[in-house]
């Protein structure tokens, strides 16, 4: 590990952005139910409050999530504990793409799946997870993360053109161009930080606490919400340079200005 960087992954002086916050609809796509609620639904949180719509798109329902459980019983039981963790955020709209747990596989079908739901819910921006085998702080990232994260970030360049995927038309789902960047949660070099000092931050632990039986199930892998949330992003807080804070590496597809050589 660099020894600039603490413990956490984060690297002090590294001079992030503040993630711009001139939009109004944002996708957050994950791999499963939780995934979102590790810090994602903080900054949710805060943008919800300032009346921007944000939708979730779940590539499985997390049924090979709790060992002791059946994944009959437990997909369901995810699904309930994810609406309820977005509602707690101010989200309404969760959406669940059926893959089998555990075995999602990156590729064609699953960029179009996506495309799909982005062409139908017209973003400005994307949130999503790490697709790098290594994420923050050095960890080994999951196989579902990896598919879905890089994913979501090729569908989202897809969806604005209309010569991938033009079956979709047949659908009435036009192009959508519009989705300005892609925000990747996890990711081992951050380069923006949203601010979730204070209200954020409780909501986005009362989201995570939601998920009480699937963390009930790790057993003595378990965490507790309120310590995990408060140390991570305050971890990331001070990389930007405030109390709390949740961080993304920014995939900018539509740039802000003209180019440098213009």
């Amino acid at each position: 590990m660099d020894p600039t960087q603490d413990k956490a992954g984060f690297a002090g002086g590294t001079g992030l952005s503040v993630l711009p916050e001139d939009w109004e609809r944002c996708l957050a796509v994950a791999a499963h139910p939780d995934d979102i609620e590790y810090g994602t639904a903080c900054a949710v949180a805060r943008w919800t409050a300032q009346g921007k719509q944000v939708s979730y798109l779940l590539a499985t329902r997390g049924e090979a999530g709790i060992d002791g459980l059946h994944p009959d019983r437990a997909a369901p039981l995810r699904e309930a504990e994810e609406r309820a963790g977005a509602r707690q955020v101010g989200v309404d709209t969760v959406e669940f793409l059926d893959h089998r747990d555990g075995v999602v596989e990156y590729g064609t079908a699953l960029r179009r799946e996506i495309v799909r739901v982005m062409r139908r819910h017209r973003p400005d921006i994307v949130v999503s997870g790490a697709f790098t085998v290594r994420m923050i702080g050095g960890m080994t990232n999951q196989a579902d993360h990896r598919a879905v994260g890089l994913a979501a970030l090729d569908a989202a360049r897809d969806a604005g053109n209309r010569w991938i995927f033009p079956e979709l038309a047949d659908e009435g789902l036009e192009p959508w161009n519009g989705i300005r960047m892609v925000c990747i949660a996890g990711a081992e070099q951050p380069t923006h930080g949203v601010d979730v000092t204070g209200e954020p931050l409780e909501r986005g632990i009362a989201s995570l606490e939601a998920h009480a039986e699937y963390t009930k199930g790790l057993g003595a892998g378990a965490f507790e919400p309120r310590p995990f949330l408060t140390w991570t992003t305050g971890m990331g807080g001070a990389a930007l340079g405030v109390e709390s804070a949740v961080l993304f590496d920014v995939h900018q597809l539509v740039p802000d200005g003209p180019p440098p050589w213009v």
